[in-house]
């Protein structure tokens, strides 16, 4: 079957396309952020939304939306994945990522990545052989030698996460700030059938213990599309993976019939019980676009149904436009 007949066939039943990605959360102050540093970030927000928003306009799927979205900011290091990795305690890159497809509940994660360019792209190969969940370096060479694009370790090394990595280092503890250290960059949408998917990739924390894993990878913690909703979070992920953040969210939602903001408030209340901070993006089958969070700030951007494109930061402050971007 060809692409273009694919694509006719989607179209057919028509559904209101929807997309919102984050950047990562935490301690994010506005006052003392340059003028060039938020530029940087809102650029990078904007092109990795006009990048997903394309593909759902051309008839793609959900989930090969939120892969293309998420792979733009694995590609832009202004955020803690792929490119701008965070680097742990040992000075190298461990990086995690995961997607999942709402209608089959597909789900592929992988971690302890070092070298690969884009781990969101890689989970393909996982999702057609139907693997769940990998991790380590025999897969990473693995994967390497089948065609996925890899770096040496000097490219990971930016000079401003190597510079996070001595602060931290002199502070004894991991940092969670505006700069992007720490923080997950994530992904959710609503394609023209209806179908829901999320994706989410991060570098975790600067100066994380090697082998430390977060909830990004982890089904129902960080990760999770059902039919109902999808989910991308970002945060302490300790405290995200023992809220069972995501799954949380669903059963809310599915047994508690609460809203999509309501189930999101939820499960957010419960991070912060266990100690932690953070937000999300989510989506539902009925059309709900919700990007809570209960940390000071947290880097975002969707498109609504209309098509009009919304990039916030901090607390109620966001850029809006009627420009549809194309």
């Amino acid at each position: 079957m060809s692409q273009t007949r694919h694509r006719k066939m989607r179209t057919k039943n028509s559904h209101p396309t929807l997309l919102a990605l984050h950047g990562g959360a935490g301690v994010i102050q506005l006052d003392s952020m340059s003028a060039a540093d938020r530029a940087r970030r809102v650029a990078g927000l904007r092109e990795a939304l006009s990048c997903g928003w394309r593909c759902l306009q051309k008839g793609d799927t959900a989930l090969e939306a939120v892969l293309q979205t998420v792979a733009v900011l694995e590609d832009d290091p202004a955020f803690n994945a792929g490119r701008g990795s965070v680097l742990t305690s040992a000075g190298d890159v461990e990086m995690e990522a995961a997607v999942m497809n709402g209608s089959d509940a597909r789900f592929a994660a992988l971690s302890g990545l070092r070298r690969l360019r884009n781990p969101v792209l890689a989970l393909r190969r996982q999702l057609e052989r139907q693997q769940v969940y990998r991790c380590g370096r025999e897969v990473e060479q693995e994967l390497v030698s089948l065609g996925e694009p890899a770096e040496e370790a000097d490219w990971f090394r930016t000079p401003e996460r190597v510079q996070q990595l001595e602060l931290a280092r002199m502070r004894q503890q991991q940092i969670l700030d505006h700069s992007g250290a720490f923080g997950t960059v994530g992904a959710v949408a609503r394609d023209c059938m209806g179908e829901l998917a999320a994706a989410t990739s991060t570098g975790g924390m600067t100066n994380k213990a090697p082998g430390r894993i977060g909830d990004t990878p982890l089904i129902g913690a960080g990760t999770w599309a059902s039919v109902r909703i999808a989910v991308s979070a970002t945060g302490t992920g300790e405290a995200f993976m023992r809220a069972v953040f995501a799954h949380t969210v669903e059963e809310a939602v599915r047994l508690a019939e609460y809203s999509l903001e309501q189930a999101c408030d939820t499960a957010l209340e419960r991070v912060r019980e266990l100690g932690g901070s953070g937000g999300c993006v989510a989506v539902s089958e009925k059309g709900e676009l919700c990007l809570p969070f209960n940390s000071s700030g947290m880097y975002r951007a969707w498109v609504d149904s209309a098509g009009d494109f919304h990039i916030g930061i901090g607390c109620g402050e966001e850029q809006a436009g009627s420009a549809r971007l194309l």
